[in-house]
């Protein structure tokens, strides 16, 4: 008598049973670099805010980095589970992002706008990495995505709130 535990893995790049352990690092590694990004973006705008909203503004971008901050370790560490090497280079941080830096001196709603949207962008990259991981039978890399796209989902709804007129 078999049972459903005792299913050994197929062809797989990792013991764990993980399929396209190089594919998804790479989603992975996008979504690093994103979220390393915009961890320093996030706090760059805290350290600069101005006006009225300072304090809201200051406080909610600081439990955002914090969380980001955080979060880049959970995803440097699911590449090195699944058998991957997680980026070496600032470099590579750079280049894998969509996030862009921001040289102008934003108001404190602007700030809300542009982190909103980079909040959203990050959101959709992790959208593609649910499915891809779904694709590649990789139910734990599809959890840490969806709990990170929760994440900036609700971000991009705060800030966008707090922007509002």
């Amino acid at each position: 008598m078999t049972h459903a535990l005792d299913v050994v893995p197929t062809s797989t790049d990792i013991a764990s049973g993980v399929e396209g352990a190089e594919e998804l690092a790479n989603a992975l590694t996008d979504v690093l670099a994103d979220t390393y990004r915009l961890t320093f973006k996030s706090h760059a705008f805290h350290w600069n805010v101005e006006g009225p909203l300072f304090f809201s503004i200051h406080k909610l971008t600081e439990g955002q980095y914090e969380n980001m901050f955080a979060a880049a370790d959970k995803l440097a560490e699911r590449i090195r589970a699944i058998g991957q090497m997680a980026p070496m280079a600032m470099g590579t941080i750079i280049e894998r992002s969509v996030i862009k830096d921001d040289a102008t001196a934003p108001s404190a709603g602007e700030m809300c706008v542009i982190l909103a949207e980079d909040h959203a962008h990050v959101s959709q990259r992790l959208h593609a990495l649910i499915k891809l991981a779904g694709e590649h039978n990789d139910p734990v890399t599809e959890d840490l995505a969806t709990e990170r796209a929760a994440f900036h989902e609700q971000a991009a709804w705060m800030l966008k709130a707090m922007a509002a007129q």
